[in-house]
């Protein structure tokens, strides 16, 4: 069959924080993507705001190089997907397979292989692609080239890999200089005998299979993505399988429900670098962006008009975690972050409050998030929302945040299903490193939210790593705790390992919640009687209302407090009257600190100026009587 070899497609594939998105950047540069007076950023592919901000990639994005060999032969074209390192966002790894010809698995030279490079892996092989194995940071002081080789071979035959996927090759380098070799260096330094990314440009070309296709068969193109753009509308980013696409096209757009209509391509662009140039025409193998197609979604297939053949849709995993979103109900709605002030009431017509505005931009996040689901709930203003992980609806919650919405935020629950009869909940496989002296209270912290050990190594310098199977509501609020245990030392990461049956009551927060009982400004009079009760989370001045969690109680139930409570002043004055007690500073929650705080009468209020964790029902005498209820019905 003909075989185009001027094109490669390669996906490049991590665990979190191992350097994917700096080797790309290395990449561009050395294959001249820029010129010499282009100002250049670090990390140039995470091009959004929470991705520089959480040093995380979160969205799967394509660039293209063009290669020009030394032996003087033609330019060939090097499409590379950077794909996130993150298991909450799986569903952009397997888009971003659907793609590539190859995978480069890239492992830290002192991690090793971690959760989500078995994920990734385990993908990869399932869909028969090729891997190139790339050790990355072979500078670090505590790397340890050849047991992490090792250990990637051992990661190899437990996912049942057969011996053509074990025969990999092996490129060793260090991204943050643009260095590579094939040659192993010393643990701790950089490869001695190349000074740029040649031989793993070189080994990419060799073991990259070049997309082959039938001269005979019809156009078929894959949307694997989607983007906007103020003129041209929706764009559909695609891989024509076979035949070609040009600009003016008349192609036939097949739906995932199977309809058939034929629509026209307005635009063809084609990506150089990270911008999209205009082109007449694409073909096999190539990765493109097509406009004039305003309901495309991912999955679908653009085919011949004449004989319109459909390609498999893209499947990804079932979601583990689910929250409602819904309208803020809070006394407070849309009046900033103090809720003081005609200012802030002039802010309001700028906010995103009411519940058709919410299930707008949920339906949008749908069209480009094939791992996400929103289903209705029995209230009109509140809707459910399924995805892989809490990292992943934290990010959609942050992100409707800076766009202006002001949201009620239930806490996390864990997507269960029946199997014969019986309920079986999602659980995820935690792989831990801690130092040595902290291993028996990571033990006791997993005892007590039902996981069960697995495997245990230590590799001799202090650290000491563990591997558990943990029911995902387990880690639920886990890794807050789990850094102060570790005293911050601690790595945690984990991956979705399937379901088993219900593991029974998990009670994984021991302490109450400080509940405000009236509206008001908080007092440093009040915070200082309050300090000894628990640890507070507001600071003097906050606006509260009745029911909004203003601490965390030092005892296992809620108590309710009067936090706006003033100093009264009298004519009458003695030596020890004024004196002045210091205020403890209070503890700042971020969104996903709050989200794990939650327990399940709670949930928590999030405006673009403030995060407040509240209860369900506010009314301090209707939550007594559905305690009392409750306590009866027992």
């Amino acid at each position: 069959m003909p075989t185009r070899h001027d094109i490669r497609n390669v996906a490049i594939v991590a665990h979190v924080d191992h350097g994917k998105t700096t080797i790309v950047d290395a990449m561009l540069k050395q294959a001249g993507a820029f010129a010499a007076h282009q100002q250049l950023d670090d990390r140039m592919m995470d091009s959004n705001d929470l991705e520089r901000e959480k040093g995380i990639t979160i969205l799967a994005k394509n660039t293209a190089v063009k290669y020009h060999p030394k032996d003087g032969g033609a330019p060939i074209t090097i499409n590379i997907i950077d794909t996130p390192g993150h298991a909450d966002f799986g569903g952009e790894v397997e888009r971003g397979l659907s793609m590539v010809d190859a995978v480069v698995l890239l492992v830290d030279a002192s991690e090793g292989p971690l959760p989500q490079t078995r994920f990734v892996l385990r993908k990869a092989l399932q869909q028969r692609k090729p891997v190139i194995l790339c050790i990355n940071k072979t500078d670090r002081p505590d790397s340890r080239i050849d047991e992490v080789v090792n250990e990637t071979y051992d990661l190899f035959l437990d996912l049942d890999a057969d011996e053509d996927q074990i025969e990999f090759p092996i490129v060793y380098a260090c991204g943050r200089d643009g260095v590579a070799s094939l040659t192993k260096p010393e643990d701790g330094t950089v490869p001695a005998d190349s000074d740029n990314l040649e031989p793993f440009f070189s080994a990419i070309l060799e073991h990259v299979p070049a997309p082959v296709y039938d001269e005979e068969a019809p156009l078929q193109a894959h949307v694997t993505n989607l983007d906007a753009d103020n003129f041209l509308g929706r764009i559909a980013l695609l891989r024509v399988e076979q035949g070609e696409l040009r600009k003016g096209q008349t192609v036939a757009w097949i739906k995932r429900d199977g309809t058939v209509s034929n629509v026209r391509i307005t635009e063809l662009m084609m990506t150089e670098a990270l911008t999209r140039k205009p082109a007449e025409v694409a073909g096999p193998g190539d990765i493109c962006a097509v406009a004039g197609i305003p309901d495309i979604m991912i999955g679908e297939t653009l085919a011949d008009p004449e004989n319109p053949i459909a390609l498999p849709l893209i499947t990804v995993d079932e979601p583990a975690i689910s929250m409602v979103i819904g309208t803020n109900t809070s006394p407070l709605v849309g009046r900033g972050g103090t809720g003081k002030g005609a200012d802030a009431k002039a802010a309001v017509k700028d906010r995103k409050v009411t519940a058709r505005q919410v299930k707008d931009r949920l339906d949008r996040e749908l069209i480009g998030n094939v791992s996400l689901r929103v289903l209705d709930t029995d209230r009109p203003d509140a809707w459910e929302v399924q995805g892989r992980g809490e990292l992943a609806l934290a990010i959609l919650v942050e992100q409707m945040r800076r766009e202006g919405f002001e949201l009620t935020i239930g806490k996390p629950q864990v997507v269960t299903k029946e199997v014969d009869g019986k309920t079986y909940e999602p659980v995820e496989r935690m792989t831990i490193d801690v130092p040595e002296e902290h291993m028996g209270a990571v033990t006791q912290l997993m005892g007590v939210r039902k996981g069960r050990m697995d495997n245990m190594s230590n590799h001799g310098s202090g650290w000491v790593r563990m591997e558990f199977v943990v029911p995902s509501r387990g880690l639920i609020g886990f890794r807050t705790e789990f850094l102060t245990n570790t005293r911050g030392t601690g790595i945690a990461h984990s991956i979705h390992e399937g379901h088993e049956p219900w593991f029974g009551n998990l009670q994984t927060r021991n302490n109450g919640s400080l509940v405000a009982d009236r509206a008001g400004a908080v007092t440093a009079f009040a915070m200082t009687n309050l300090q000894e009760r628990g640890v507070l989370f507001t600071d003097p001045g906050t606006e509260v209302y009745e029911g909004m969690i203003v601490g965390e109680n030092s005892r296992s139930d809620d108590m309710d407090v009067n936090i706006t409570k003033e100093k009264k002043l009298t004519n009458m004055r003695s030596s020890s009257a004024d004196t002045f007690e210091a205020i403890v500073p209070p503890r700042k929650l971020s969104l996903e600190q709050s989200l794990e705080f939650c327990r399940d009468d709670e949930c928590v209020e999030v405006t673009p100026e403030a995060v407040r964790i509240r209860k369900v029902v506010l009314d301090q005498k209707e939550r007594s009587r559905t305690a009392s209820r409750a306590k009866s019905a027992k």
